[in-house]
This record gives C-alpha cells, structure tokens and sequence, in this order.
C-alpha cells in the first residue's frame, strides 16, 4: 500500500506544483520568471503601442509549440560596479539577446531538418545595444551551428556595442578581438541565414543582419550602419533615426530581399523561406498549365507581366519574389514544382524590354550563388534583347556587373534548366543559360522563341548599311529593311534553331513543369566541389 508521502508526490506531479518546492529550484524559477514577458508588463505594453511584438512573442510565433529551448537565459548586464544585481535581473534579462534551439516547420518536414538556431535582440533591454555578456552568448551558439550545420534565424533589432558595460573594462579595451561577426559571416554557405529586421537597426545589429542570406523587413524598419549617435560624432551632421535607412531605401537600393507588413507577417514570410532548404513536400496543387500557351502575346512588339508565367508555373502559392524594387529588369525568387524547391531566374520585359541591366544581373548572379550553396536547381525563363548598352550603362561598371552571371554560372552545380519563352538574343541569353544554350541541363524553347547574335532589327540595321543606303527612296528602303526583318525572323524562329541543334528542343508552353521534372530526375545527385564557392555574396 502507498504511503501519504507517495500520494502526495504523485497528486503534485499531476497538479504540475509542488508546495514543497526546494529552496534552490524556487530560486531558479524566480530568476527565471523576470525575464518572462508577463513579470514586464510595462515593457510589452510599450511595444504594442508601437505595433511591435516583443522577442519572446516573435520566437513563440516562429518555433513549432514546446520546441525551443534557451541558452543563457540567465545572464545579465556586464555593470554589476554600477548597479545592483537585483537591478540587472529585473531590468536586463537575458543581456537583451534571446538565443536558442527550436524547431520550425516541423509538422511538414522532419525534426532533423526543422531545427534552427533562432537569436533575437531585445530591444526592451537597453535598446538592444550588444553587451559583453550577449556576445559571448551569440559566440557559444554560433560554434554550435557551425558544428551541427543549424540554420539560423536572426531578428535584428537595435544598435552596437555597450560602453555601459564597466565590467568588462578589466578584460578588454575595445573588444575589436571578438569572434562574433568572424563566426557569424562564416556560417554563410554551411546552413541558410535568415535576417528579420523591425524597427531600428544600426551598428552591429546592422552589420550581423548584412550577414544573412535574405533579409525581411518590416515597413517600419530603419537599416544603417552608423545611427544618430555615430553620424553625429563622426562630425556628419544630426539626424533623426528615422532619417537612416528607411524601408523604401533598403529595398529600392537592394538591401532588404522581402518587404513586410509587421512582425506577424515577416515570421509567415521566414518560415516559407526556410521550407525551400527543408525539402520537397508531398501536398501541391497545380494552375491548368495550358494557360501558359497564351501568355506570351501574339504580338512579338507586346510586354506581357513574366510573374503569371512563373506563378502559373509553379505550385500554387509557392511562388516567393526576392528583392522586387532592386534590378527591375530581372525577377528572382523561389519556388515549387511538383513540391520540390527551385529558384527561379527571369527577364522581365516590362523594364527596358528585358535587357540586362548591371544590378539586374547582380541580383541574378546572387541567386545562383545561394541556390548553388544550399543545393536548389535552378530554372531559367528567358526573353532578353540581351545586356543593356550605352554611355550611361556604362558609368554603372556594366562590364564588371554584367560578367557576373558568367562567372558564377559557369561554377553553379546543381541542376540548372533554361527555357526560352521569346526572345533569346546575344550575350545576354547565353549568360541567362549558364553562359550558352549548351550549358544547362538543357534549353528549351516555346514555339514564339526567336534567336539572334544581338536583336534582329539592330542586325538588319549593322549587317546591311550598305543595301539600305543603296535604295533609291525612303519607301523601297523600308521595304527592303521590312523584308530582311522577316528573312531574319525566319531563319531565328525556335524551330529553324532546334533543327541546328543550337537548341535541344521546341516544346509546349503546358509542358514546361513535364520538362523541368523530368530533367529534375535524370540528374544525377551533387557531389560539392572543393573549389565550390562556400559563402553566399553578401551583395
């Protein structure tokens, strides 16, 4: 028979209290207890008078239920000559830097692949400025990433180092020897990073968010590398936070990859990044893919909007744009076919008819660089006259810029596949195909493909100057020009190029998603090279 104490200990673990609490674990949750969003309720609510969530509440929104444990949620301000321990637990819990192990994704994917490193700066605690104690925290769960391959989810929010922090006064002069930014810049390429920025970010916050693979921001964010406090005293003039680095800045000029409401939405928007590096799902839904037959205009002078085709193309809802206001002439993102993840490239014929602009093709060359590192084939839609030319593109180092999408195509590994929906023209498309239409696993085209050195009307143009400066009159010179155009035409057309072989083949515009998944299986699996470029471009 069970005694009373028994009973007792089983009606407690049932209750989930014990009344006999010993004095040391009593501690413990108390110490714990003030770092929790409910013992600061004056904290939280000046955060939700700012439309903000706390950190606590975006890590709760991120990891799956139960799944994120923390790491060194006990430490506080490095300032105990300066302020009270009570003082420090009360007011700066966790050093204002929340670090732990969780698991994202998980009921879609399993746990091996769902867990990530999630770090959040508080900005509660001392306006999330990077103390002493926070960074040694950071260094412990960076090596551990590196070591077991982690992703890292990282919300950045507030400035840089802590001159409060006397402390540490004894064991540093200025902290340049830190291993943080080292560690956190070494992870690119071993696991995906992910950068969600609210709010103001300046500083070493600024430069670890710089770090990160995609970065989402929210409308209110404010992204630099200096804030008020630094421009001013570098004698640059004073300004307002709001002044450095608003979003519309940040994403015109490239910096920020997606484009938020809030908080809410960034979490929604990191949790559908990070699935395309977690694997291929087995739920998708599909558009009617003869729809793609009509898209490219009848018309081959007519813009037509290449997101359709893409959105058309892929999963349903599994399209997700990166950097849309940067290099307009170019759109990059992720995708879906059949479930399985890629990166898509495309011209964009609606910004200076799809020619290759320098910062089209920066943004190109980086998504073939993080698609490469992290193992996503990639898929190639092209309709480009090819890259821009003029005195004025060039005060932008197109050379530089536009070269590029040679030289880390001509690196990429994975499984990569070009189709050409209308115009593939010069230098341009080849670079679009991995650097020629030979390149890629393969090249396709749709039967209103048309194919040229460089466009038709500039070749009639430079190859027979002297045929149409012959002509007697402006009339027979238009219709010998007109004539030659369509001779060009004809011997361009997608189906001439297939019998050159310089194609492999004209296909069905609804058989597109057939092509790339049958290509997606004859490929063999990726064995990285040693000489690989193991980091993603910052830039």
């Amino acid at each position: 028979m069970e005694n009373r104490q028994s009973k007792k200990n089983k009606a407690s673990a049932v209750g989930g209290q014990n009344k006999n609490i010993r004095p040391e674990l009593a501690q413990l949750n108390e110490r714990l207890a003030f770092g929790r969003d409910e013992q600061r309720p004056e904290a939280v609510e000046r955060r939700h008078q700012k439309g903000q969530r706390t950190a606590r509440e975006n890590i709760a929104d991120l990891c799956d239920k139960d799944s994120f444990i923390e790491y060194g949620a006990l430490a506080v301000a490095a300032q105990r000559q300066r302020r009270s321990v009570e003082d420090l637990i009360a007011k700066t819990p966790a050093d204002g830097l929340i670090t732990g192990i969780g698991t994202v994704n998980g009921s879609l994917f399993e746990e091996q692949k769902a867990r990530c490193l999630v770090m959040a700066y508080d900005y509660t605690v001392l306006a999330g400025t990077q103390g002493f104690f926070n960074h040694k925290k950071m260094d412990r769960m960076l090596k551990l990433a590196h070591a077991q391959s982690l992703p890292l989810i990282f919300f950045a929010e507030g400035g840089g180092g802590r001159p409060g922090d006397v402390d540490a006064a004894g064991v540093m002069a200025a902290g340049l020897d830190l291993s943080t930014f080292g560690l956190f810049g070494g992870l690119s390429g071993k696991a995906p990073m992910i950068g969600i920025v609210s709010g103001y970010c300046f500083a070493g916050n600024a430069a670890l968010l710089g770090c990160c693979d995609v970065i989402i921001g929210t409308r209110n964010a404010n992204i630099g590398m200096g804030g008020p406090v630094m421009i001013e005293s570098g004698g640059l003039g004073s300004f307002s936070p709001d002044e450095i680095g608003p979003i519309d800045v940040q994403s015109k000029n490239g910096v920020v990859d997606v484009t938020v409401a809030d908080e809410a939405e960034a979490v929604t928007v990191a949790r559908q990044y990070l699935s395309y590096f977690q694997g291929a799902q087995t739920a998708w839904e599909t558009e009617e893919q003869s729809l793609l037959r009509d898209l490219v205009p009848e018309n081959r002078r007519r813009v037509y909007d290449v997101r359709k085709i893409i959105k058309t193309m892929a999963d349903k809802k599994s399209f997700l744009e990166l950097r849309p206001d940067f290099g307009p002439c170019m759109i990059t993102g992720l995708m879906r076919i059949e479930g399985n993840p890629f990166g898509v490239i495309a011209n964009n014929c609606q910004h200076m008819g799809g020619s290759i602009e320098a910062d089209g093709a920066d943004k190109a060359a980086r998504l073939m660089q993080l698609c490469n590192v992290h193992g996503l084939p990639i898929v190639s839609l092209i309709d480009t006259p090819g890259f821009m030319v003029g005195p004025e593109i060039e005060q932008r180092a197109q050379v530089r810029h536009v070269c590029r999408m040679f030289v880390v195509g001509s690196h990429v590994t994975v499984p990569y596949f070009s189709v050409v929906t209308r115009r593939g023209y010069g230098l341009g498309a080849m670079a679009m195909a991995r650097g020629g239409f030979h390149e890629s696993f393969f090249t396709a085209s749709w039967p209103t493909g048309e194919f040229g050195g460089m466009g038709l009307e500039g070749a009639v143009k430079a190859g027979f100057r002297k045929e149409l400066e012959a002509a007697d009159n402006p009339k027979e010179r238009e219709a010998l020009y007109n004539e030659l155009v369509a001779q060009m035409y004809e011997r361009g057309k997608a189906v001439n190029m297939a019998s050159y072989v310089e194609i492999d083949s004209v296909i069905d515009p609804a058989e597109t998603r057939k092509w790339i998944m049958r290509g997606l299986k004859s490929t063999a699996p990726r064995l990285k090279s040693k000489n690989q470029n193991p980091y993603v471009d910052c830039w």
